[in-house]
């Protein structure tokens, strides 16, 4: 379990988050929504152990995340960042491989176990990157390089997900497919997600609970059904939206609205 108790983060004399809290608990998937400048990747940052909250602490399993090397960070928690930033050129095998370092003993080349490989290649058959495996990251288009991200975030068998924007340069059959892996790694091997979006519909079909973030502060915390509501909708967004349930799965469906027109868009 991942938690942030009451966490504040300053950047300088800008307060980039404020009293937040969450609980990621295994088989949960949690949804962070704002706008931008809301501190959805702050957040994600001091979840990870990146910056140190200036109050409040994070915990993982109980014990405060500082206690922990990054080593054991990293075999815990995995994320999945908008960009994978690359120095030099390897291929998806390699990168995705990198996810397993963690669990090496030895620090040196040839690092990799049989266990490791297998971990390897059963992320890139999740993804979709098997045929994939022998080209260079930086041959990928945009989508398949996120795939790749997510492909090394499951090689870790980490049992915390951080996702920010991992839908992002996707088209919309693999948005939904990449949030279905995620579904299904936490509901098959108990992992907990805590994914940023800005695809509020995706949000509603695929997490347990959401949490809406605006001016670095919680503005609302609970199921979809409790949170994504008309009236939270537009004082985060300042829009005005329709809400009404799926015909198929019954989540909240979110449909902004032309407020000069009242035509749906």
């Amino acid at each position: 379990m991942l938690e942030a108790r009451e966490i504040s983060v300053r950047y300088g004399e800008r307060e980039a988050l404020t009293h937040v809290s969450l609980v990621a608990s295994e088989g949960e998937v949690i949804a962070v929504i704002g706008p931008n400048g809301a501190g959805k990747s702050t957040l994600m940052r001091a979840l990870n152990g990146a910056i140190k909250p200036s109050s409040g602490e994070v915990l993982l399993d109980g014990k405060s995340l500082e206690i922990f090397s990054r080593r054991a960070v990293s075999r815990r928690i995995a994320v999945v960042a908008q960009e994978a930033e690359l120095r030099f050129p390897v291929t998806v095998m390699e990168f995705v491989l990198g996810g397993r370092y963690a669990w090496s003993n030895t620090g040196t080349w040839g690092w990799e176990t049989f266990g490791d490989l297998k971990a390897t290649r059963e992320a890139l058959s999740e993804t979709e990157m098997e045929e994939f495996a022998g080209r260079l990251m930086n041959e990928l288009s945009g989508g398949e390089r996120q795939r790749a991200v997510l492909a090394r975030a499951l090689a870790t068998e980490a049992s915390v997900l951080l996702l920010d924007e991992p839908t992002a340069n996707l088209d919309l059959a693999h948005q939904a497919a990449m949030l279905s892996l995620v579904r299904a790694r936490c509901d098959r091997r108990r992992a907990a997600a805590v994914v940023v979006t800005h695809d509020i519909n995706l949000a509603a079909e695929f997490a347990d609970r959401v949490l809406l973030l605006k001016d670095a502060r919680t503005l609302a915390s609970g199921s979809p059904r409790e949170v994504l509501t008309e009236e939270m909708l537009k004082k985060l967004f300042k829009i005005d939206v329709l809400v009404d349930a799926h015909p198929v799965s019954g989540a909240p469906r979110i449909t902004p609205v032309h407020r000069s027109t009242g035509i749906s868009t």
